[in-house]
């Protein structure tokens, strides 16, 4: 009997969700394409801006909502390169993971485990640009913001995966527990950023 099946056996009505490997393997796909897509487009735009300086970047719509402004600031190198870098980078391995799962292959536990540490440390990332952009840079860019947005469940389904599989070395009720609200807590999570969003700059949306 499989892990998968024992944890089925143990809580049939556990509902069906993304956290299952067919539904997490499309959300790899999709998921890492779009983020591949956004973070090609802001190298592509970054590249526009290094050879042109009065380049106005595509994305750069009003104070606000301007990735140039974003680009332009110590926070888009962290590491001493452009950021989208690493998402050019790692999105295809999350691509290929799921194309690998819908082909039907079963991936070791490692690989989960390391699933887990690559999306752990990016939604931390994440969230550390999504702080910087509020409160130090004072902008936003939309390709960045569609990054964050798959990243996000990026983390949570392969969190909850982990946890129904037992990769952990438990935890597998807890995972069945929260596979009841897994889409709640993802709204969830997108509302309290919205909602940060539009606090941090209630006066330039209310001017409009």
């Amino acid at each position: 009997m499989t892990t998968a099946h024992a944890v089925e056996q143990a809580a049939p009505d556990a509902p069906r969700s993304t956290a299952g490997p067919r539904g997490l393997a499309w959300l790899y796909v999709v998921g890492g394409v779009i983020g591949l897509g956004a973070s090609f487009a802001l190298i592509v735009e970054k590249l526009a801006k290094l050879s042109n300086p009065g380049y106005i970047p595509s994305c750069s719509i009003n104070p606000i909502v301007s990735c140039g402004s974003v680009m332009d600031s110590a926070q888009a190198a962290l590491l001493g390169f452009p950021n989208p870098l690493i998402g050019v980078a790692a999105f295809p391995v999350v691509v290929t993971a799921g194309v690998a799962a819908l082909t039907g292959f079963r991936p070791p536990r490692w690989f989960w485990l390391g699933m887990q540490v690559g999306t752990t440390l990016a939604v931390v990332f994440i969230h550390w640009l999504i702080v910087q952009s509020l409160y130090s840079i004072g902008a936003l860019c939309p390709y960045c913001m569609v990054v964050w947005a798959v990243t996000i469940p990026l983390f949570w389904y392969t969190t909850l995966h982990n946890l129904r599989e037992g990769h952990f070395g438990g935890g597998r009720s807890l995972g069945v527990a929260l596979t009841r609200f897994h889409s709640v807590v993802v709204v969830v999570w997108y509302v309290v950023i919205v909602a940060l969003i539009l606090q941090r700059f209630w006066d330039f949306w209310t001017s409009l």
